[in-house]
């Protein structure tokens, strides 16, 4: 609810007298809330977010538009977004019942929806996704917080926000390659396992990574090593040399966490993977 003050002034010859200060209430009938689906987000993420409009008056809020600033945060002297709006994605309910798609442009930095009607004693829901960008900060305490805003119709426009972090997870992946190439019957050949986590979070020996292979055709006299460290059969890794089948025993797999650097100028924030090498030669 929001005060309001009025006064009046009353001029007769050269005298000037003020009334007393007059307070009114505006009751606010018209309310707004926005929710996240994901409570954290990662590189490149979808996130979901629902703005639920509730007007709890006799009459109707029509043509309504809804100002999204998608993250937006200063940096240096400037603005940068970390969120896209993901096209087509938005969905517009009026108490329950899908409605034609109103009107949505986006700018440099917000998304506006446009076109939006509440009934008295009703409801309006919008669902819509983005996606993360370059701008999105990833670091362990990284957060974006997104800011709606409700106006139109004259109303005192309604403000909502909602914050999201960074998941703190490890982000794997893992090539492969073989040298040499081509390498003939009863050569050595050198298998080689890149792990790289782009993850702000270290890949650690209590998440027991395993990393399984089977070589075809099968290597005999195998020497493996982990970021350059010998490994031990029984120990570190179980191979069957009958099958060929390869695996590391749990919790010898580590890979530490990404860092991440953004640039003073542009705000682009870049990516250096953290790495881990397992190498792995044997006999054809």
């Amino acid at each position: 609810m929001a005060l309001f003050t009025n006064q009046a002034t009353l001029s007769y010859g050269n005298t000037v007298t003020n009334s007393n200060v007059a307070v009114g209430e505006i009751l606010e009938v018209l309310s707004a809330t926005k929710t996240a689906i994901n409570a954290t987000y990662g590189q490149n993420d979808t996130i979901t977010y629902i703005i639920s409009i509730i007007n709890s008056g006799s009459s109707a809020f029509n043509n309504l538009t809804i100002t999204d600033n998608l993250g937006s945060y200063e940096f240096g002297s400037g603005t940068l977004t970390p969120l896209d709006y993901t096209e087509g994605t938005l969905r517009y309910y009026v108490n329950g019942v899908l409605q034609a798609s109103p009107t949505v442009t986006v700018t440099a930095n917000a998304l506006v929806i446009n076109g939006i009607n509440v009934p008295a004693g009703g409801n309006a829901i919008l669902v819509y996704e983005v996606t993360t960008n370059a701008y999105a900060p990833l670091e362990a305490d990284g957060e974006i917080t997104n800011t709606a805003i409700v106006g139109g119709m004259g109303i005192t426009p309604i403000s909502v926000s909602e914050t999201v972090t960074t998941g703190a997870r490890p982000n794997l992946t893992i090539t492969k390659s073989i040298s040499p190439v081509p390498v003939a019957e009863g050569e050595t050949v050198t298998y080689t396992f890149l792990i790289q986590n782009t993850g702000n979070t270290p890949l650690v020996a209590t998440d027991d990574a395993v990393i399984t292979d089977l070589f075809d055709p099968i290597l005999t006299n195998l020497q493996v090593s982990f970021n350059g460290t010998p490994w031990s059969d029984g120990t570190e890794y179980n191979y069957n040399q009958a099958t060929g089948f390869f695996e590391t025993v749990p919790s010898n797999i580590t890979v530490p966490a990404a860092t991440y650097t953004q640039d003073p100028v542009s705000g682009i924030i870049s990516i250096t993977p953290g790495t881990s090498t397992l190498t792995i030669t044997g006999t054809i």
